[in-house]
């Protein structure tokens, strides 16, 4: 299935998405699209009953916000330097494990809503992300077949990122990467069943109409089972947390001087085979 929220900030309806790409009204079944909802296999199965039966009213996506695809998120954690290709063209070398750090939830937008160039900025680069979406709670896993047991789904991430604030100003690098609007997610949810291999996904990003990055999430140095495992070493993973898998090459950190950050008034546009387009308009904080 390929779930959704459409309407205002904070007043998102859950829909799921029809094979003729017409938004259903979820409503009436369930609250949400959130953790709860995807830890329950009963009420999953009665949306694909009532999915199934083309009875659900359909919602006017045409004039209509795509929110973020999954309400109350609980936690975000991202893997840093997780694509062969993005480590090179950094100079970085390849991690021995995982490079771990988070978002806050409330850095989560839309897939089409503004993105805002913090005050300050000079240096706010884009980065097209594969995220996973958890959907049972997974602790001490100790294989890669419970690791995918635990993904309730996958959706398109933009981790939005200020290099100087990440990199230059000391610290850790959250505060280069919790700006507001940093994390736009969606349009979709779509449920792990359509992605049988998610080592074998394309991604691609543009800046004004120019591809920037066109990479495979098969160059992943840790793939998304070994990721899921790895955390639940270290945390509970609850569902409804997202895990955003890192990014290939392309980012405007890795280009030549002058490079290319992100500036008001540019549009990026980015996809992942099978789990849908964002568009932002870069503006102003």
């Amino acid at each position: 299935m390929k779930l959704l929220r459409v309407g205002p900030a904070g007043a998102e309806r859950p829909a799921v998405l029809d094979e003729s790409g017409t938004p259903r009204d979820l409503s009436g079944l369930v609250k949400d699209i959130d953790g709860a909802l995807l830890a329950d296999e009963a009420a999953l199965a009665r949306i694909r009953e009532a999915a199934a039966s083309g009875e659900l009213p359909a919602l006017d996506a045409t004039d209509s916000r795509i929110g973020p695809p999954l309400g109350r998120i609980g936690k975000i954690v991202c893997i840093g330097l997780n694509y062969h290709d993005h480590a090179t063209e950094t100079g970085a070398a390849i991690p021995e494990e995982p490079i771990l750090f988070m978002k806050a939830p409330d850095t989560v937008v839309g897939p089409e809503d503004t993105v805002l160039v913090p005050r300050g900025s000079e240096k706010t680069d884009w980065e097209v992300e594969l995220a996973v979406v958890i959907g049972r709670t997974a602790r001490y896993l100790a294989s890669d077949e419970e690791a995918l047991a635990s993904v309730a789904g996958y959706a398109v991430a933009h981790d939005v990122s200020e290099r100087a604030f990440q990199i230059e100003r000391g610290g850790q690098w959250d505060k280069g990467k919790n700006c507001e609007t940093f994390n736009p997610l969606g349009p979709w949810l779509v449920t792990a069943d359509e992605i049988p291999d998610p080592q074998a996904l394309a991604l691609r990003l543009w800046v004004n109409g120019e591809l920037k990055q066109d990479g495979t999430t098969a160059d992943q140095i840790f793939p998304v089972a070994q990721v899921v495992r790895y955390l639940s070493q270290f945390m509970t993973l609850y569902p409804g947390d997202v895990i955003n898998t890192g990014t290939p090459a392309g980012v405007a950190m890795g280009r030549p001087e002058p490079k290319p950050y992100l500036r008001a008034g540019d549009v990026v546009e980015l996809e992942i085979d099978g789990l849908g387009r964002q568009r932002q308009e870069f503006k102003d904080a």
